[in-house]
């Protein structure tokens, strides 16, 4: 199975779901951005990989415009060298307008995750030799106000057919690649990966989320990445 079977799989499980208030607008990339998309797992995706870290979903200055995970429009343009055509999705909110790689604001998280790769591996074919980074979710969820909503806040009988299929994208994306280890980007892409992959034989760790809504990340992220993938045994990234 390539990423294409598995990334048109989970689109059309997505497809048929329908998610009800506070959710307002739901965006999903792997749409409206898989050019980009297709170009980064083309460039970096060959297996194997070593390790594969996990984000939660995309963040609406990040994957929401370029298609990457954590795709920050500088780094992904100016370190990933990747550029492509974004649509739009269907529905808009007028305060989250997509504009691809014309989108003037940067998604912090992804500024320092990218960030960290190119001042620890120097060029992204050195990174990607023993590492990719993955999202579990592919969906964007807005409120009426334009609040990013994340999955872990649906209802139950909303998340369980998104998890399912996100589940087993997660499955297949972890048996294409071959990793020794899923790190989890925070505690609900953590959560998410060892319900997922039980009984496989993955390992699963984790590492703090570098969003500025984390207190630890806000006092040097780099550093504080770089203790706890030592702490899960993984050295010389």
């Amino acid at each position: 199975m390539t990423h294409r079977d598995i990334t048109d799989r989970l689109v059309n499980a997505l497809d048929g779901l329908r998610f009800g208030e506070p959710v307002a607008y739901v965006y999903n990339p792997l749409v409206y951005a898989r050019a980009p998309y297709d170009l980064y797992w083309d460039r970096y995706g060959s297996p194997p990989k070593e390790v594969v870290f996990l984000g939660m979903n995309p963040g609406p200055f990040g994957m929401a415009q370029t298609g990457v995970p954590f795709g920050a429009v500088s780094r992904v343009r100016g370190w990933l060298g990747i550029e492509a055509p974004v649509g739009r999705p269907d529905r808009e909110h007028p305060k989250r307008p997509v504009e691809g790689f014309g989108c003037p604001r940067d998604e912090v998280s992804g500024l320092r995750l990218w960030g960290w790769a190119a001042e620890r591996f120097g060029s992204p074919e050195r990174f990607f030799a023993r590492c990719f980074v993955a999202n579990y979710c592919p969906l964007l969820f807005l409120t009426a106000s334009g609040r990013n909503l994340t999955p872990d806040k649906l209802k139950k009988a909303e998340r369980e057919p998104l998890f399912a299929a996100c589940d087993r994208a997660l499955r297949d994306t972890v048996a294409l690649l071959g990793p020794r280890i899923v790190v989890g980007i925070g505690a609900f892409a953590e959560g998410r990966a060892r319900e997922a992959l039980a009984g496989t034989g993955v390992r699963v760790g984790r590492i703090s989320h570098p969003s500025p809504a984390n207190p630890r990340a806000n006092r040097g992220w780099a550093d504080l990445a770089d203790a706890e993938l030592e702490a899960l045994g993984i050295r010389g990234l």
